[in-house]
C-alpha cells in the first residue's frame, strides 16, 4: 500500500513537456488512497511533484505543484488564486464579469472561477479537486470577500469522474439574475441555470470588436441572449437577431430594453434555414456575426461539424454587401485553428467572391491559452471583409 503514485517514462515526459495531465495507462503504480492530492514519482522513485488524483478518471493525475515539499492546503490555494486574480487586474475598468481562474491555464487544474460583480460562480471538475472543496471555498472567501459562492457542478465531465452533477450554494447568497456591465452594454447573467456559469464571458472582447466594426444592416446568428446584437446595435442602423430558442430571444428582448435599444428585430428560426432563405431572396447585410454553439463536441463529430461550419460561412459570405464585414467564430475544441482557416478558405472559394482576412482572433485575457496545453484554447474567430 502506498500514498504515492509512480508514473511511466512517457507520463513523466508529458509533465516535463509542459502538459499537466497523466493518463491512467501511464500510472504504473496507483496510489492506494481516495481522491485528493498525491506525490508523484518516476520509475527511479524521484519525486516529480504533487498532483490531483482521480481514481475513476481516464485523466488520473493533474499536476498541481512541481515542488515535492509543497503543502496543498488553504494557504496554497489562497496563493494560487491571488496570483491568478492579479493577472486580470486591468479588467475591472471595462466589465463587471470575468473569469478569475481558467483551470489548467492558471495552474489550478479542473477549477473554474467566474466573477459576476460581487458574486463568484465556480466549477469543480475532477474528483481530485472535489476533495479540496472546503479549502478552496475558504481561500476564495478570504481572497475576494464575495457576497456569495455558487457551484455550477452540473457539467457532464463530472460523470466521468464518478461525481454527482449538482448546482449548490457554497457560501453567502447568489441571486438568480445578475446584471453584467460590458464595455458600455448591460445584460443579465443567469448563474443558477444559464449556459456555462451564467453567461458567455469568453467572447467579451470579440463582441466589443464586432460592435466597433458594425454598420448598416446587421445580422446576428445564433444570438442566444443577444450579447453580440447589443454591441452591433450601437453602430448598425438595424440588427436582426436569429435564434431557434424562443426563451433565449425573450431574454434578449429584455436585455435590449435594459439598454434602451429598439433597433433589434428578434427572429425565432433555425439559422441554417434562415440563411438559405435570405440568400434565395437576395438579401444583403453590411455586418454579419456567426457565433454558433460547438458543432463538434467530440472528435468523431468533426467531419459533420465541418460541413455545418462551411455551409453557414458560405451563405454568410454570399449575403455580405460589397465592403461588408463577417465576424465568424467556433468554440469547438476539436476544430483546430488550421482546420478553421481551411474551412473558411474553402467557403470563400465556393462563394465566388474575394474575401479578405482582416483579423484572426482567440480568447481574451481572462481565458489564457497555454501553448503546451491545447485544451486551454478552444475559441477561434476571424473578421473577414467582402471585396
Amino acid at each position: 500500500m502506498s500514498a504515492d503514485a509512480v508514473v511511466s517514462r512517457k507520463g513523466a515526459h508529458r509533465w516535463a513537456s509542459g502538459h499537466p495531465w497523466i493518463y491512467r495507462s501511464d500510472v504504473t503504480r496507483r496510489p492506494d488512497v481516495a481522491a485528493g492530492a498525491v506525490l508523484v514519482r518516476d520509475t527511479g522513485r524521484r519525486p516529480l511533484g504533487w498532483a490531483l488524483w482521480s481514481p475513476a478518471s481516464e485523466i488520473s493525475l493533474r499536476l498541481l505543484d512541481a515542488h515535492a515539499d509543497a503543502v496543498i492546503d488553504t494557504e496554497w490555494w489562497r496563493g494560487r488564486l491571488r496570483a491568478s486574480a492579479a493577472r486580470r487586474s486591468s479588467l475591472g475598468d471595462d466589465t463587471s464579469a470575468w473569469r478569475v481562474v481558467h483551470a489548467e491555464a492558471d495552474g489550478c487544474p479542473s477549477l473554474v472561477v467566474d466573477r459576476y460583480d460581487v458574486w463568484l460562480v465556480i466549477q469543480l471538475l475532477s474528483a481530485g479537486l472535489e476533495a479540496f472543496r472546503a479549502p478552496i471555498v475558504d481561500a476564495l472567501v478570504d481572497a475576494f470577500a464575495p457576497a456569495g459562492v455558487l457551484a455550477r457542478n452540473d457539467a457532464a465531465v463530472r460523470t466521468k469522474e464518478a461525481l454527482t452533477r449538482e448546482t449548490v450554494l457554497l457560501a453567502g447568497d447568489v441571486p438568480r439574475e445578475i446584471e453584467v456591465r460590458e464595455h458600455g452594454v448591460r445584460y443579465l447573467a443567469a448563474p443558477w441555470d444559464g449556459q456555462k456559469t451564467g453567461a458567455f464571458l469568453d467572447q467579451r472582447e470579440n463582441r466589443m470588436l464586432a460592435g466597433q466594426l458594425a454598420r448598416g444592416r446587421a445580422l446576428d446568428c445564433f444570438s442566444y441572449h443577444g450579447s453580440f446584437a447589443l454591441h452591433l446595435a450601437r453602430r448598425a442602423d438595424r440588427v436582426t437577431a436569429v435564434d431557434s430558442s424562443l426563451a433565449a430571444l425573450a431574454r434578449a428582448r429584455e436585455n435590449a430594453a435594459r439598454n434602451a435599444i429598439d433597433t433589434i428585430d428578434f427572429v425565432e428560426a433555425d439559422v441554417f434555414d434562415f440563411l438559405r432563405e435570405a440568400e434565395s431572396r437576395g438579401d444583403r447585410y453590411e455586418t454579419i456575426v456567426l457565433d454558433p454553439p460547438a458543432f463538434a463536441k467530440t472528435r468523431g463529430a468533426l467531419a459533420s461539424a465541418l460541413r455545418g461550419y462551411k455551409e453557414i460561412n458560405l451563405r454568410a459570405m454570399r449575403l455580405l454587401s460589397s465592403g461588408g464585414i463577417l465576424f465568424t467564430a467556433s468554440c469547438s475544441f476539436h476544430l483546430s485553428k488550421p482546420l478553421f482557416l481551411e474551412m473558411l478558405t474553402r467557403a470563400a472559394a465556393d462563394s465566388g467572391r474575394r474575401m479578405i482576412l482582416r483579423h484572426f482572433l482567440g480568447q481574451p485575457l481572462d481565458h489564457p491559452e497555454v501553448l503546451t496545453i491545447p485544451e486551454t484554447g478552444y475559441i477561434k474567430a476571424a473578421v473577414i471583409e467582402a471585396d
